[in-house]
């Protein structure tokens, strides 16, 4: 079966991509800050709970521990936890929206590495968004070109380049970055904007699903690879 992490998963699209990871035989553990929350989303869905914090060295080496004690390897790495970063433009504000969406990435890949590489078939999905693609924010006709978060923006693109700077170092492992497209979740509550998390997690789910000759080294949304 496949053995697959997943990241700020308690709730949203992180949440939803564990259920549909789980209906298709996926062994799926859940990464989540709060014990209490993630116990309770593990057990709503029938997955396996591990505390992990992106933003906390020690909490990463717990949970990867953790998967390592029990199943030997890990096939299926997403890395989903990220905060918007909204709000003042100061430098704590900036360093939470790195720490937790580029550095964060950094900490679990590198905590996951050494089980990945025990699989037939690993793979890596960064939830990343096309908000920090270059290509999106300077055309007009995309709703990132009015998108007010300079913050989530930077930290995105920089969840994007480790996508392709780790796809380059691990040939063997595929790293592909994901544009989940535009959800209704906590994160996006303010905007009043989005669709069902479940949509968007279909996207995840089908980067988290590629077979063994799959594309690495990529940013892509549902309708497939995009520019930025």
């Amino acid at each position: 079966m496949t053995v697959t992490l997943i990241t700020g998963a308690n709730k949203g699209i992180g949440f939803e991509t564990a259920k549909q990871l789980l209906a298709l035989g996926h062994v799926v553990y859940i990464g989540a800050r709060d014990v209490e929350r993630g116990e309770k989303a593990a057990a709503e869905l029938g997955a396996r709970f591990v505390q992990l914090d992106v933003t906390d060295d020690a909490s990463v080496s717990r949970a990867l521990a953790a998967v390592d004690a029990t199943e030997g390897r890990l096939d299926v790495l997403v890395n989903n936890a990220g905060v918007l970063g909204a709000g003042a433009i100061d430098g704590p504000t900036a360093l939470r929206a790195f720490d937790t969406n580029a550095v964060g990435i950094v900490r679990v890949t590198e905590a996951s590495l050494p089980l990945l590489r025990r699989s037939s078939n690993p793979t890596v999905v960064n939830v990343s968004s096309s908000a920090g693609s270059f290509w999106a924010v300077t055309n007009p006709d995309r709703p990132e070109f009015g998108l007010p978060l300079a913050l989530y923006s930077a930290s995105k693109a920089a969840a994007t380049m480790l996508t392709v700077q780790y796809a380059k170092s691990e040939p063997g492992i595929k790293f592909n970055a994901v544009e989940p497209g535009t959800t209704a979740t906590d994160m996006t509550a303010a905007f009043g904007i989005g669709r069902k998390p479940e949509e968007s997690a279909g996207v995840v789910v089908r980067l988290a699903t590629l077979d063994a000759d799959g594309p690495t080294g990529t940013l892509q949304d549902e309708n497939g690879e995009l520019p930025w």
